[in-house]
């Protein structure tokens, strides 16, 4: 299912509201459950919508210096720099329609960035100040593509030995993986055997939590994450009924996720946030229903409060905060949600 026909099966026929509603910008409202609970601070960014417009918000991340970087598709300003008091600092990139994955890694000691652009059709590394390192086109080598314009990668994970593993989750479903100079090593996933290959492959990362790291690979329309050892053979299925995730986020213990609703309580915007226990269990939900297992099956999970319309990705800071990217939305800034002791 490429962007196209996902957009095109939520019914979005008319762009939202620009402006948060009402009752969520002035009432504290309290989401999540159990020690996963968080107050949200819907005017956390104070950048000037007349300087500094986004349009899709689609992915946030945390560099070494502490500050906040959020990736939108509004080519006057593609990457914003806020400190996490939400005070804007600065801004760059005008070349990138399609903007849609951003992937911090620490090089040597240095942060660099990877952002996958739908429209172009590549992941460019650049600099944390936008320099262009490297640019990845479309993957001829695997001998699944023929042109560009069937390849639309939406994420990458990067090894601590620099591999690059590409998420194809408009495109094919494939996972490419690459050497840390951008030569091909293999690919793995795609559509075929359901229960081991991908369908919507939207993001990727690589798992720590345990003895041995694993990639944790999104196969949103399964409503489910999948597991994969790093030479990409299939580990097991992590199921989420009725949740849409979009890329999966480890940060201590815990997997949080952004979540897209298409299920039978669908709502025209929906969506809320998930997040996992090292054993990937639900423990909360931020604006969705209480995770609740049945013979150790997790029920269907749905929206209850209407504090997110679409989701798009959460970004957990040094201080436990999180952030929340949200896309055809109204192209409002993210939202912050502090932790509740």
């Amino acid at each position: 299912m490429n962007r196209k026909e996902f957009v095109r099966n939520m019914a979005l026929g008319a762009i939202g509201a620009r402006y948060v509603p009402e009752w969520l910008a002035h009432n504290e409202v309290e989401l999540g459950h159990g020690k996963k609970r968080y107050r949200i601070n819907t005017k956390w960014s104070r950048a000037d919508v007349a300087k500094n417009p986004v349009n899709d918000c689609h992915e946030m991340v945390q560099d070494s210096k502490g500050r906040i970087l959020l990736l939108t598709n509004e080519t006057k300003n593609n990457v914003m720099i806020y400190d996490k008091n939400g005070n804007f600092l600065q801004s760059w990139g005008t070349s990138y329609p399609g903007a849609h994955g951003l992937t911090l890694f620490n090089e040597n000691g240095t942060d660099v960035l990877f952002i996958c652009d739908n429209n172009r059709h590549q992941v460019i590394k650049t600099t944390i100040d936008g320099k262009v390192l490297m640019e990845l086109n479309y993957p001829k080598e695997t001998g699944q593509y023929l042109k560009a314009d069937e390849y639309v990668p939406t994420e990458t994970a990067i090894a601590p030995n620099g591999d690059i593993f590409v998420a194809d989750g408009y495109g094919k479903d494939f996972i490419i993986q690459y050497d840390y100079k951008g030569n091909y090593i293999r690919h793995f996933g795609g559509r075929g055997d359901q229960s081991k290959h991908l369908l919507n492959a939207h993001g990727i990362c690589i798992d720590n939590r345990n003895d041995q790291p694993v990639l944790m690979v999104t196969s949103r329309q399964q409503n489910a994450f999948k597991r994969y050892a790093m030479d990409g053979t299939y580990l097991s299925t992590v199921e989420l009924p009725g949740a849409w995730v979009c890329r999966p986020v480890i940060h201590g213990q815990h997997l949080y996720a952004a979540v897209l609703q298409t299920n039978s309580r669908q709502s025209q915007k929906s969506g809320f946030v998930t997040i996992l226990d090292q054993h990937n269990k639900v423990i909360s939900n931020l604006a969705g229903s209480t995770p609740e297992y049945k013979d150790g099956q997790l029920q269907e999970m749905y929206q209850t409060i209407k504090a997110f319309d679409y989701p798009h990705d959460v970004c957990i800071d040094d201080e436990e905060n999180l952030y929340v990217a949200q896309w055809n939305s109204g192209k409002v800034y993210p939202y912050k949600l502090e932790p509740i002791a």
